[in-house]
């Protein structure tokens, strides 16, 4: 019996005649409805005409997550009187509740992606309804994309809904063609806000990890709000994790009982949160209560402020969820939980001003995630590189540039980004295209650790993959059902998808005519070819899991298969990934003491440049050498390293050496660069510069910065860039750093000297080495300061000359010596020296050096390097 009491209730009703009237003039619509309105219930059953008196229609309708998907299939069975199954049903992955009367189908996001990739047309199906599109969840996104492609070339006629809470309906409506936009009111409730932070501040989240005083500080919130407000409390923290260290610090509450959901929790503790109860609850749950679900008999949200989003490290080649602070949009709707049904309070966990600094909305997750498995949608619908797909934000360049280059690695796609026959079965297998490899490459054996790594493990399953493997067998908590779930799942299409595919997409539906009937064409000649060159075939399974090996060899291969460039050897206290990333083993680890590893998931902590383990196995190296079998290369290797040249022959795997040797006739070409990247280094001090060398580069720097061209350009960087043609042929015959020092780099200089204009022989003339004084001396002039030379030479040696010497027109700097040899005077003037300075200079120096001359004028007097004993003589 149809609850038509319930159904009239719901305040979307309202807006109903309005979207039906733009589906039937459009075709398409944005549905903004807020929470609680019916927008997932009466809408899908409106539009399949089972209630309200509508032509009977084929109605999906996507749902972000599993826990959503078969709540509103639930909820939708009892407002018709039936159960999951009849005129309504779900599909998830691992479950399946459809009957041959059902006309409104609920499933997850991923399974439509799946049936389009089957076929693009969607067969039977009028209507499609996308609802929680605000959540921007990476799935819901593509399939909105493929969906308005199918729409707009292959089915016209079919029915698309853009539903949600709170989003960019005028982004969605652009997308869609310029749909309708259809606002539903919805019944609120007011709902005090109450901050409540910390009495000390907590340290920002890192990766997975929170504060550890967190959990306590949000269960103490929790009791608080239970003693000053009446009803149920919902309580939003970041993870599975906090929500477990939460429930164990509210330990026993009286007659209160505490509920956790979450996308891991059984089937019969989601169904019990969502159906309410007799007794005073608290619900711990993540972001999934924000807005995909109800629960009923909630007047109190106590909010954490974090939630945990998608990140990739493209630069160590990690990827997982990490913890952020949730956006206001988020903020708002979790507040808006305590004002379903009757006015609320929501206890925020942070301070006021805090709260000011919170971004505006949620990153869409196209901006933040690993794109693998989009690139290999993309690539499997006929867009490589997604460039005609309707997308509310593009995908970033460089993460689908990561992404491209790991479908090559496991043969998904061919050498211009096109789907390979076996990218169309890791497409279909519904797992990571890196675990549907290892799947197939072990031809289904590996199932299990490919159902292990296909979901977060619990923490407390510790960091090794074959003790993880283990305890999953032995069952006993909702992730072993799971796993036992999706391990049969698994081995029933590694079976269905052993073997190629019947038909491959070689193109978008923009592409095909709108009334070719076809569902897929086949695959070209060309990617069947590059698939068999790329594909890293079955070899690596003959290597544990074919050849009968023991169980943690078959599980290090597949983990290895799924993540070859992640397979590790100890060195150095810690382990060398084949990417070149560092990893280190948390403390007390059951993998301590293996030489080689694969690491499945890590992150990296605060202020730690290397990555730690979180989840990994041992391997043995001829496994490790099998699964990343494309890394390995063997070459020749002569470097500058430790002030010499180093010459070997290394095998490497990756960033990871496996052996090496001496190598005795290195290529000449290799040593050159080996002795520039040493010069470069080191300095060209490397070279025998003797006195007369350092003085030549000396004055070719001071024509250089005084007349330019043609006078070269002698600094390092020049040498450097220049070194063809000032530091051969002895560069040439030069093999270590003692070879090196041999080499006159005065001679080598002289190279650079303009000979082709003349103007090299004018060097002696523009900037002498020495030049002659009044006293008949010839004197070393110091060209160190290429701006202004120094000639330094006794000042008796200098008398009668009232000219200021210079080179190249530029006088030199005078540094007049007492007898001594020590400076008397600095002048660039020497006229006004001896008019105006020497006086000084002589009444202080004549007592002292007695024997030596001192004229009144010394303009005018004699020059002379002797004492006066020897000018008497």
């Amino acid at each position: 019996m149809i609850r038509y009491d319930a159904l009239d209730a719901l305040p979307v009703r309202a807006a109903l005649p309005a979207l039906i009237d733009a589906l039937e003039s459009d075709g398409t619509a944005v549905l903004v409805a807020p929470p609680g309105t019916g927008k997932t219930t009466l809408v899908p059953l409106v539009l399949a005409g089972l209630v309200g008196g509508g032509p009977a229609r084929r109605v999906v309708v996507a749902e972000p997550r599993r826990i959503a998907a078969r709540a509103a299939a639930r909820r939708m069975a009892w407002l018709l009187g039936e159960k999951p199954g009849e005129s309504v049903g779900f599909t998830v992955r691992g479950e399946r509740a459809v009957g041959r009367h059902t006309r409104v189908e609920v499933v997850t996001t991923g399974v439509l992606l799946q049936r389009l990739q089957r076929d693009q047309e969607l067969p039977g199906v009028d209507a499609v309804v996308l609802d929680e599109c605000h959540e921007r969840h990476l799935d819901a996104d593509t399939a909105a994309a493929f969906l308005w492609d199918v729409r707009q070339t292959l089915r016209p006629e079919l029915r698309l809904v853009a539903a949600s809470a709170t989003t960019d309906a005028e982004g969605w409506a652009r997308l869609l063609g310029g749909a309708p936009v259809v606002e539903a009111a919805g019944v609120s409730h007011p709902v005090e806000v109450v901050w409540a932070p910390p009495p000390r501040p907590l340290r920002p989240p890192h990766g997975m990890r929170v504060d550890p005083a967190l959990p306590a500080h949000v269960a103490s919130v929790v009791r608080r709000a239970l003693a000053e407000r009446a009803g149920d409390v919902l309580c939003f923290l970041p993870g599975v994790g906090e929500i477990a260290r939460v429930a164990g610090q509210l330990g026993e509450l009286g007659d209160v009982e505490v509920l956790q959901v979450h996308g891991r929790a059984p089937a019969a503790v989601q169904d019990a949160v969502l159906a309410g109860g007799r007794r005073r609850r608290v619900v711990l749950a993540t972001s999934v209560a924000e807005s995909s679900l109800t629960v009923p008999g909630v007047r109190v949200v106590v909010d954490s402020g974090l939630a945990r989003e998608p990140r990739v490290d493209h630069a160590r080649g990690l990827s997982g969820l990490t913890t952020v602070r949730a956006s206001r949009a988020a903020g708002r709707q979790r507040a808006g939980r305590a004002g379903r049904e009757a006015p609320g309070a929501v206890y925020r966990c942070w301070t006021e001003a805090e709260d000011g600094r919170l971004p505006a909305f949620p990153a869409p997750e196209i901006k933040l995630a690993d794109l693998t498995a989009f690139a290999l949608q993309a690539a499997c619908w006929g867009d490589p590189d997604a460039s005609g797909l309707a997308l509310l934000d593009p995908p970033p360049g460089g993460a689908m540039a990561a992404a491209r280059s790991a479908l090559a690695a496991v043969g998904a796609v061919d050498s211009v980004g096109r789907a390979t026959e076996v990218g169309v079965r890791l497409a279909r297998l519904g797992v990571h295209p890196r675990l549907g490899r290892a799947l197939l490459d072990t031809a289904g054996e590996g199932a299990e650790v490919v159902a292990l790594l296909s979901e977060e493990v619990p923490r407390d399953y510790g960091d090794d993959l074959g003790g993880a493997l283990r305890r999953a067998r032995r069952g006993g908590d909702a992730y072993a059902g799971r796993w036992a779930a999706e391990v049969r799942r698994l081995r029933a299409v590694s079976t269905e998808f052993s073997h190629p595919p019947a038909q491959v997409n070689a193109e978008p539906p923009s592409a095909r005519r709108a009334d070719d009937t076809a569902a897929s064409t086949p695959g070209s000649t060309d990617a069947a070819a590059s698939s068999s060159a790329a594909t890293p075939g079955r070899a690596g399974a003959g290597s544990g899991a074919g050849s009968g090996a023991g169980e943690d060899r078959v599980v290090g291969l597949v983990a290895a298969l799924a993540f070859p460039e992640r397979v590790a050897k100890f060195d150095g206290g810690s382990y060398l990934m084949a990417s070149g990333t560092r990893a280190e083993l948390a403390g007390g680890s059951a993998l301590r003491g293996a030489a080689w590893i694969v690491v499945a998931v890590a992150d990296r902590p605060t202020g730690n440049g290397h990555a730690r383990v979180r989840l990994g196995a041992a391997v043995a190296e001829d496994v490790a050498r099998a699964a990343a079998r494309s890394l390995l290369s063997e070459r020749d290797e002569v470097r500058w390293a430790d002030g010499d040249v180093v010459a070997r022959r290394v095998e490497r795997l990756g960033a990871v050496e496996l052996a090496v040797r001496p190598l005795r006739d290195a290529d000449p070409a290799l040593v050159r660069g080996a002795l520039l990247r040493g010069l470069r280094q080191e300095g060209l001090e490397l070279l025998r510069w003797s006195p007369e060398a350092r003085v030549l580069r000396q004055r070719l720097a001071f024509l250089r910065a005084r007349l330019g061209d043609p006078w070269p350009d002698v600094s390092d960087d020049a040498l450097h860039a220049r070194v063809d043609e000032w530091l051969e042929p002895e560069l040439g015959r030069a093999r270590r750093r003692a070879d090196l020092a041999r080499i006159d780099a005065g001679q080598a200089l002289a190279r650079l000297l303009p000979w082709a204009s003349g103007e090299a022989g004018r060097l002696d003339e523009l900037a002498p080495e020495r030049i002659a004084v009044p006293s008949g001396s010839r004197i070393r002039i110091d060209y160190e300061d290429p701006e202004q030379p120094v000639l330094a030479v006794k000042l008796q040696e200098m008398f009668g000359l009232d000219t200021t010497p210079a080179v190249a027109g530029v006088p030199l700097l005078v540094h007049l010596l007492s007898p001594a040899g020590r400076p008397a005077a600095v002048t660039a003037d020497l006229a006004s020296f001896w008019k105006d300075g020497y006086k000084g200079v002589r009444a202080e120096l004549r007592g002292r050096y007695p024997k030596h001359p001192w004229p009144e004028d010394p303009a005018a007097a004699e020059p002379t390097r002797h004492t006066n004993a020897r000018l008497r003589r």
